[in-house]
């Protein structure tokens, strides 16, 4: 999930991260992880404001951190 980081320090594009979250492979994800990186894809999608999406991506990041 470096792409959420890289999204964060504003080092990619909504659109780059939107690539690499419909990549990810989210039958190898636990069922938490895969929610939060759809939720994630989902505020992507339906253009949820940044600092919102800001507070999205880093739940999603822990998330991601915390199940591994």
């Amino acid at each position: 999930m470096i792409a959420i980081s890289r999204w964060l320090t504003q080092h990619i594009s909504d659109a780059d991260l939107r690539g690499e979250l419909e990549a990810v492979e989210l039958v190898g994800l636990t069922p938490t992880q895969a929610e939060a990186v759809l939720e994630l894809q989902n505020e992507l999608d339906v253009g949820t404001d940044r600092p919102a999406l800001e507070m999205i991506a880093r739940e999603a990041l822990e998330a991601v951190a915390l199940c591994d």
